[in-house]
């Protein structure tokens, strides 16, 4: 896909957000909790709270992905505060509520699960055939070209295969540990594969009717992983069977260098985070930063700030 045929083949920006700090989300969530002390948990807060950097989501997408048609934020009867009130050109950006994408399905919800919402996304009303999914903790750095995320109109895959945790000797013996990978593994199988293609925390170029087909042929699958309210082990990642239809169909292509700068923890003194943001940069289209909202305050301020000048 190129510049030139945008026009005939648009794309779309979606982005998964959820303000934990709300009270009213707060409330919505207890009755379904059975250890209610984990609403003031920090490892489980961490799912769920946020510094408003959706912003500079947003912000950085405008900047460095011009070509991108539309931009949907999908929340739970939310809004990000700087939507209420800003000087910003916002047009092409829109809040879609989830029971919009569960319609028909409105039973499983409320959700406080990702894997359900992103399983939804595809039914988005009016969703581009290409579409990229974001988390609210990614960011684009530096200018990238519709051909960095789509080739033909196939997804560009950023990553590597991998073997599966019960055929590598030495993990046979330990706790099986459930996560990222092992949901990518789960989805790995579903495709019926015996390894797994392993993404990381860069956008996901991903196509609509990739979900459509399968989701369509196999409701059971489909309802099986959206009705956790709370996230199981079983469930897959739908990113992650996106990917692995595509491999099964021959519809992507694949990319080795993830062009990612990612911190997923803030221990490291200040000196490091300057030093990697402002010399490491080059060549790098994406910033990943899982759980900001455990940074201690000065490097928090520090890294804010960096974002703020650069998606401005």
């Amino acid at each position: 896909m190129t510049t030139d045929n945008i026009q005939n083949n648009p794309i779309d920006a979606v982005i998964l957000w959820v303000d934990g700090n709300d009270i009213d989300h707060r409330t919505k969530m207890l009755p379904f909790l059975e250890d209610k002390t984990k609403i003031n948990s920090e490892k489980f807060r961490t799912r769920y709270d946020q510094v408003n950097e959706i912003k500079f989501t947003i912000d950085s997408i405008l900047k460095y992905a011009s070509y991108i048609n539309n931009i949907y934020i999908v929340t739970d009867n939310q809004t990000p505060e700087f939507l209420k009130n800003h000087n910003k050109d916002y047009s092409n950006v829109s809040i879609v509520d989830h029971k919009i994408i569960f319609k028909g399905y409105e039973e499983y919800l409320p959700t406080f699960n990702c894997r359900p919402i992103e399983t939804c996304l595809y039914r988005i009303p009016n969703l581009a055939e290409h579409f990229i999914y974001f988390n609210d903790d990614f960011f684009l750095i530096n200018e990238t070209k519709p051909t960095d995320f789509f080739k033909n109109g196939w997804p560009i895959l950023r990553g590597k295969w991998l073997k599966f945790d019960n055929d590598i000797f030495y993990k046979k013996f330990k706790k099986p540990r459930v996560g990222h990978k092992s949901i990518q593994q789960n989805a790995a199988k579903l495709a019926g594969f015996n390894k797994y293609y392993n993404f990381k925390h860069t956008p996901h170029p991903m196509r609509k009717s990739t979900f459509q087909s399968y989701f369509e042929a196999n409701e059971n699958v489909f309802r099986e992983n959206i009705k956790h309210r709370f996230r199981k082990p079983s469930q897959f990642t739908p990113q992650g069977l996106a990917n692995h239809l595509e491999i099964k169909n021959k519809t992507c292509y694949f990319k080795s260098d993830l062009q990612l700068m990612y911190f997923r923890s803030y221990k490291k003194s200040l000196y490091w985070y300057k030093y990697k943001l402002n010399t490491k940069i080059k060549g790098k289209l994406f910033l990943g930063l899982q759980s900001l909202d455990r940074s201690p305050q000065h490097i928090l301020d520090y890294i804010i700030g960096w974002l703020e000048n650069r998606t401005s």
